[in-house]
């Protein structure tokens, strides 16, 4: 006989689900909006998108913690600057999240030995991962939690979705170019299958703003999130351009919508707002 049985104690995994799911709720119901960021595929800029946008709502004052929920790829501990902060427990056990900027982060970048360690994780260690950012973390009450999914429709977004029920909305990332555009409508699909509204598109990479004479260069082409918004019947949120002082703010852990003015801050303010007015109304 096994000691479990001895000690009158059968795991019940329906159960233990169960419990779970009333966790991530008593946790969950402090926050006010629950934003997914999306994308169909990589290289798009969607953690750019979800810094920013976590950085432009705290800069019109609203309470903001940002989820990062790419295990294999996190990149919002460099992109916010909190490099190698540790995570810790609070006097109440809960884990402590990292504030930098006003803005509340929980990365799983901030629970490696090194920056660079690969994390080698099937699909039921990541979902646990997942379960105890949402339901051990004392996220406190925030108006705002943004949460940045790796690119695809696979484990991380759609099991966030599923412990997320009161999900407020998604926002999808695309580039012009008709393959990012393809997967675009691929994740559109993805999300109203599950019910999350769709917030809109962002187009990134909209253009080259050249730092010196400010032209603007459709090095990419244009339009392609325009497309896929009409197509597909959502809002096209903005245009992102490419430029050199976002690659800049991103290296050294700052975000560009609270940086100097520039042509991707007032279109990222622009769409900060479109998004709150959304979800006001």
């Amino acid at each position: 006989m096994s000691n479990d049985k001895m000690d009158g104690y059968s795991p019940d995994p329906k159960k233990a689900a169960i419990e779970t799911q009333f966790a991530i709720s008593n946790a969950m119901k402090k926050i006010k909006h629950k934003i997914l960021v999306l994308s169909g595929k990589g290289g798009v800029g969607k953690s750019t998108v979800a810094v920013n946008l976590a950085y432009g709502l705290a800069q019109l004052g609203k309470r903001v913690g940002l989820l990062d929920i790419d295990i294999h790829g996190p990149s919002i501990g460099k992109m916010t600057g909190i490099g190698d902060a540790h995570l810790f427990s609070n006097e109440k056990g809960l884990i402590e999240p990292i504030e930098a900027g006003g803005v509340k982060i929980i990365t799983m970048a901030s629970l490696l030995k090194e920056l660079d360690a690969p994390v080698i994780w099937r699909g039921p260690m990541k979902m646990k991962a997942i379960d105890q950012f949402l339901s051990e973390v004392d996220w406190g009450e925030l108006d705002f939690l943004v949460i940045d999914s790796p690119p695809g429709t696979g484990d991380e977004p759609l099991s966030i979705i599923q412990r997320l029920p009161d999900m407020s909305g998604a926002v999808i990332v695309s580039t012009p170019q008709e393959v990012a555009v393809m997967d675009a409508r691929r994740t559109i699909s993805f999300a109203r299958q599950l019910g999350v509204p769709i917030l809109g598109i962002i187009e990134n990479m909209s253009g080259f703003v050249c730092p010196h004479c400010g032209e603007v260069s459709e090095i990419f082409k244009v339009g392609g999130g325009e497309k896929a918004a009409s197509e597909m019947e959502v809002d096209l949120l903005g245009r992102l351009p490419l430029e050199p002082s976002i690659m800049a703010s991103s290296d050294k852990g700052e975000s560009f919508v609270v940086g100097k003015d520039s042509t991707s801050k007032a279109v990222m303010q622009e769409i900060v707002k479109e998004i709150v007015s959304k979800l006001q109304s």
